[in-house]
């Protein structure tokens, strides 16, 4: 009998043990947002963990979607997270995360990683009394680095490792975990955090990032937001190419100008500098015939000389140095290198690798991208000229602004408009701008434009069509309207009015003269004329009569 109880106990006890064993939640039951049945076979990331392990749910609360305890996880409302990335990565780089918690309103974090209430953030301030919203400076001067009250550690992440212990610990007061890939990551930070992942042992394709992130608390760490991004892995080196051109009126139609150059400029996506090192080489093929353009630079220039729709093909190749793999005791192997064709196909799925093993250079792997477009090549206007211009000299009754004419000229297709921008003298201070449609059978036409006032401008005009536009400038000084030659006028007159004073001035004195004569005696009389002979003599010399300035007094000579 006591065999059969034996044997019963054992059996309840391996029951409970089952029992407590599924019970247990693992990291992927918490951090994935799509539960899986069965575990899943991944290739090792650096650095992380698999979501198999154990999950302390005593210290991180688990709630689901739903949960009503999601509402009072944080004061004065919901939390939200914002992660984004720098995707797509090339196989072997690394792709960068950044995780950032965007707070109810006039909430922020102060710089000891306490979170208070921005008091200026609104016309009505808070109605309370104490600026924090959660002070986990005192939290933490209560609890310390080591045990929290009731002999409970709070210093470790959910699968029982402790912090690491940062010279800023304090100011963390956040929980992130992300997931990838079947694996995790456990990192403490303020409210905002990056993380890098090295992507040389992830498959290719797209993959989700989830975090969720907690928040300190009295006795345990309470989940307060979760966010997902799509990140992307490829064999294929990404990459964009920026085309533009002078003259060109809207760069992203992909209508281009006949006869003038388009510049083509590589943009690589690179941002973990994972290709510094590579030795990279563009191969252009233009479309238009001719032929086959390998260029080592990621600016590239060309001339389309006929027109029509043609079509861009772009083939970027990187030599990336790898370190060796170690030499394993196999049969002898020739030594010529390993070569693999990129495929002709863009699209294609599969990772196109070419390995090179060179003893005095070292090893070194091929990546491969692509870049195709369709453009098209049509006349346009290519070249402005200003050949001539001219003050229109009007009288007050026709205008009251200084008139020019800008005699203008331009090769090309003709134009549709013409806008002339009037600046000042350094061209960077815009006055005026007009436009007017135009119809012409020729590209030679006179603009005339008024100006405000006399004085030096700085002029651009602008010759458009659907296409295409082209600039000329010149710097013109603009003489006085009516209002100049009337100010003109009036000194003139005033010339004339001191002139007439004069003359009726030397009238008065030449009467006063001779009809009150001063009277004198003999001997006065001949010293008087003793010195008016020499004064007439002293006049002679120095003031000639062919020196006389006035002509209205030559009909009178001998009057000083």
């Amino acid at each position: 009998m006591s065999t059969v109880w034996h044997h019963l106990g054992l059996l309840l006890l391996a029951q409970a043990l089952l029992a407590l064993g599924t019970a247990a939640i693992r990291f992927q039951d918490v951090l994935s947002q799509e539960q899986t049945s069965a575990a899943t076979s991944y290739r090792k990331i650096q650095g992380w963990s698999s979501d198999q392990n154990e999950w302390n749910e005593n210290l991180y609360p688990f709630w689901k979607e739903g949960d009503p305890r999601w509402k009072d996880c944080w004061k004065g409302g919901r939390v939200r997270a914002k992660l984004v990335t720098d995707s797509p990565a090339l196989v072997g780089s690394n792709v960068t995360f950044v995780v950032t918690l965007q707070f109810p309103k006039c909430q922020r974090e102060d710089n000891d990683g306490n979170i208070i209430y921005e008091r200026n953030c609104t016309q009505d301030p808070p109605a309370l009394q104490d600026q924090y919203v959660y002070n986990w400076t005192k939290w933490i001067d209560n609890c310390g680095w080591g045990n929290c009250t009731g002999n409970h550690s709070h210093n470790v992440f959910p699968d029982g490792r402790p912090f690491p212990h940062h010279a800023d610990w304090r100011r963390r007061n956040f929980v992130y975990l992300f997931h990838t890939f079947g694996q995790y990551y456990e990192k403490k930070g303020r409210f905002s955090t990056i993380i890098s992942l090295n992507t040389a042992n992830i498959t290719l394709g797209k993959h989700v990032m989830e975090v969720s992130i907690y928040r300190r608390g009295h006795s345990t760490y309470v989940p307060i937001a979760r966010a997902s991004s799509i990140y992307v892995v490829t064999d294929k080196i990404p990459l964009f190419v920026n085309m533009s051109q002078k003259n060109d009126r809207n760069i992203s139609d992909s209508i281009f100008i006949k006869d003038s150059p388009i510049t083509f400029d590589v943009k690589i996506h690179d941002p973990s500098h994972y290709l510094n090192n590579s030795v990279i080489s563009y191969k252009w093929d233009f479309g238009d015939g001719s032929g086959l353009f390998v260029a080592s630079g990621s600016i590239t220039p060309h001339t389309y000389t006929l027109q029509g729709n043609f079509t861009l093909n772009l083939t970027v190749q990187a030599i990336i140095p790898v370190p060796c793999k170690p030499v394993t005791p196999t049969a002898a192997l020739p030594t010529s290198a390993v070569t693999i064709e990129p495929s002709s196909n863009p699209d294609s799925s599969f990772a196109v690798e070419t390995t090179e093993d060179n003893p005095d250079e070292g090893c070194h792997i091929y990546r491969y991208g692509y870049y195709r477009t369709d453009i098209s090549v049509v006349e346009g206007i290519l070249e402005v000229n200003i050949i001539q211009m001219t003050n229109i000299q009007m009288t007050e009754s026709q205008a009251e602004n200084p008139l020019v004419d800008f005699v203008v000229t331009c090769q090309g297709s003709l134009p549709t408009d013409v806008c002339t921008v009037v600046s000042d003298p350094t061209c960077r201070v815009s006055r005026s701008v007009v436009c007017d449609p135009i119809v012409t059978d020729k590209c030679h036409l006179t603009v005339r434009r008024a100006f405000d006032e006399p004085g030096t401008y700085c002029v651009n005009i602008t010759l458009g069509d659907d296409t295409s536009q082209a600039l000329a400038s010149a710097l013109i000084s603009v003489n006085g309207g009516p209002s100049s030659r009337t100010t003109e006028g009036v000194f003139i007159f005033l010339g004339l009015l001191a002139v007439f004073v004069v003359i009726v001035a030397v009238v008065l004195y030449k009467r006063y003269k001779q009809y009150k004569p001063i009277e004198r005696s003999p001997g006065q009389a001949e010293n008087q004329e003793g010195h008016s002979t020499y004064f007439s003599h002293f006049k002679t010399i120095f003031f000639s009569k062919s020196n006389e300035k006035d002509p209205l007094l030559k009909s009178k000579p001998g009057i000083v």
